[in-house]
């Protein structure tokens, strides 16, 4: 019966034909992101460096630092008209919407870290001489009197409205704004029909697409020296289009005073630096506010309660950097 067999040719025809059109398809979408040039804009914002790379016929520099002036405008420390540098002043409690996003998520990272990441800190790093104000070491009467100030449980947010226990409760998105601007430029970049790019603000990062069409982003992890030696890498990370990365450590920031080493983390429930063995905590998230926020809290709780946090939340990943007890570096990861 001739019917059988002209029904399997037309099946072998058709599979040949849906086969060039998705080679064909395949080569027009390499060759249309290869058309799409590579601009790069960077710059200064927040105290530190902005580097951003997007496939788009348009160079979008102008739009991307509005976008990080709203940030500034709202919840800087050195801007001194900022909405944060205000409400800290009680000129107001009225939030800007920037302002009501970040508080929000930060509140649910500090529940969430049982006050491990806490954005009322503040006034405890700068007592220890890394904020504004440097000279000699707090007291211990000192930081007890800061700590009645220092909890999320201090601050709510009924609606736009900041509402504090007590006016000399101060808040301080230091540890969440970078990844939060970060996310703001990358919604613009979407916005503006950019799909592979790669936003780099202080470190922190969110990435969207691809860097090429045969090439993923890729990230370093810098290994963590007291020297800190630039370029220095101590893992490089493929990261999935729509992640973001943050990192942070005590291995930069810290001073020695009478032979002793005093590390920027500030833990808020002792209102003292950290001593642990954690050196570096990296986080992936979906967003790089969270990626910055739980970086913070890592450093805050050390390596065992980091490892508990993660095996409870799975959209979290991190790669975790602390000393042995010979002093050489070991590390915890559960990035992919």
């Amino acid at each position: 019966m001739p019917f059988p067999f002209f029904h399997s040719q037309m099946k072998k025809a058709l599979s040949l034909v849906f086969l060039a059109f998705l080679v064909v398809g395949t080569i027009l979408i390499l060759r249309r992101t290869d058309d799409r040039p590579l601009q790069e804009n960077s710059g200064q914002i927040f105290g530190t460096f902005y580097h951003i790379k997007y496939r788009s016929q348009a160079d979008l520099q102008a739009d991307i630092e509005r976008e990080l002036l709203r940030v500034d405008s709202s919840m800087s420390l050195f801007n001194a008209t900022s909405t944060l540098s205000r409400l800290n002043r009680g000129e107001t409690q009225q939030a800007d919407n920037l302002f009501a996003e970040v508080l929000t998520m930060a509140l649910q990272v500090a529940k969430t870290t049982q006050g491990a990441f806490d954005p009322t800190v503040g006034p405890l790093v700068n007592a220890w001489g890394f904020g504004f104000k440097k000279g000699e070491l707090p007291t211990d009467e000192e930081v007890d009197s800061m700590l009645q100030f220092v909890g999320h449980q201090h601050v709510r947010l009924n609606g736009l409205i900041v509402e504090r226990t007590d006016p000399r409760v101060q808040l301080d998105f230091g540890a969440i704004a970078k990844g939060y601007a970060c996310d703001l430029v990358a919604r613009l970049l979407e916005a503006s029909g950019v799909s592979d790019y790669l936003v780099e603000i202080g470190g922190e990062i969110v990435v969207g697409g691809q860097k090429s069409a045969t090439e993923q982003w890729r990230v370093g992890i810098t290994k963590p020296s007291d020297e800190g030696a630039d370029g220095e890498l101590q893992e490089v990370v493929e990261m999935k289009a729509g992640t973001a990365m943050a990192t942070s450590g005590n291995y930069r920031n810290f001073y020695v005073r009478n032979g002793r080493k005093y590390a920027h983390t500030i833990n808020p429930h002792t209102g003292r630096p950290v001593e642990h063995t954690l050196l570096s905590a990296t986080v992936v998230a979906p967003n790089c506010a969270l990626a910055d926020a739980y970086a913070t809290s890592f450093m805050s709780m050390g390596l065992d309660e980091a490892k508990k946090l993660l095996a409870q939340h799975p959209e979290l990943k991190a790669y975790l950097i602390y000393s042995g007890s010979r002093g050489e570096y070991l590390t915890y990861s559960t990035i992919e």
